[in-house]
């Protein structure tokens, strides 16, 4: 059953390939360049589904030969449907959309052998209409990525785009995992590995991080570590990053790195972050 329509459309060029890709990381299920007319019966489908799809976001515009009172009539018969629709336009200043035309080197699909300036008119005239039944119109003339991907997710997101941070404990004998932001090196802290009640131990016993936070060097580092992460999550946040991995090692990944990653794990958790705890060399260790 939808509960909720997002019917994509605006100017060639003015990002809703961008806002499509964005539908999708919100969970909506979408449909590039859908022509208006089938509109109804796409939503008909999928009301008989048994996917349970639940949200659907529909890029509209003149490549499908937008006809006004096609789109029109097809948005009438939603309502009769009883599906909840809103329509985004996105829309640019002709001097930023003839630049991304050019950087692209694509052609304007009004253009016809004409100008990319002739294009943008006849295109504006023809999406006048649904321009003024928008629920939302947004500029993306100087708007960058992340701004429209923050807009977009307070205006048809559930919530906020959760923000994760995965802190990845690891040895770098087993060499240094390739998908992380951050990485910190711990092999200056003190080793269990060389106390013999210790060394088939690891981070996870409370004993080990015992000996590992037992130093001057290991508190103060904590503290400086954790100033440094809780310092930049918020500014990754605000250029729109959703997931930060910080890879922690030490030589065989067993203890100090273990020890560093729980407690690092426990200080950004009490901040509010939601924290993911990954030590790889411990798979299959109990």
């Amino acid at each position: 059953m939808i509960k909720e329509m997002a019917i994509i459309t605006g100017l060639s060029g003015a990002g809703k390939s961008n806002a499509v890709k964005i539908f999708e990381d919100m969970g909506f299920f979408c449909i590039d360049n859908l022509p208006a007319p089938l509109i109804p019966k796409f939503a008909e489908l999928c009301q008989k589904s048994d996917e349970n799809i639940t949200k659907v976001a529909l890029v509209i515009d003149v490549r499908g030969g937008l006809f006004l009172d096609d789109l029109s009539s097809s948005l009438a018969e939603l309502t009769e449907m009883g599906i909840y629709y809103r329509i985004l336009f996105l829309e640019a200043s002709d001097e930023v959309l003839i630049n991304r035309f050019k950087e692209t080197r694509r052609a304007h699909p009004l253009a016809a052998g004409g100008t990319i300036s002739e294009g943008l008119d006849l295109e504006r005239k023809i999406l006048r209409e649904i321009r003024g039944k928008a629920d939302k119109i947004i500029d993306t003339s100087r708007l960058r990525l992340q701004e429209l991907r923050h807009i977009l997710w307070e205006e048809w997101g559930d919530k906020l785009e959760p923000f994760t941070v995965s802190l990845v404990s690891f040895g770098y004998k087993y060499g240094v995992p390739s998908d992380l932001d951050l990485l910190m090196d711990v092999r200056f802290l003190p080793n269990p590995y060389y106390e013999p009640e210790l060394k088939e131990l690891t981070g996870r016993d409370e004993r080990v991080r015992e000996y590992v936070m037992n130093s001057e060097v290991s508190r103060e580092f904590l503290k400086r570590f954790a100033d440094f992460l809780l310092f930049l999550l918020p500014e990754y946040i605000k250029e729109g990053k959703h997931h930060l991995a910080v890879g922690i090692g030490c030589t065989g990944g067993q203890h100090r790195s273990v020890t560093i990653a729980l407690k690092m794990a426990d200080i950004l958790k009490d901040a509010g972050y939601a924290v993911n705890v990954n030590h790889r060399e411990l798979k299959g260790v109990k």
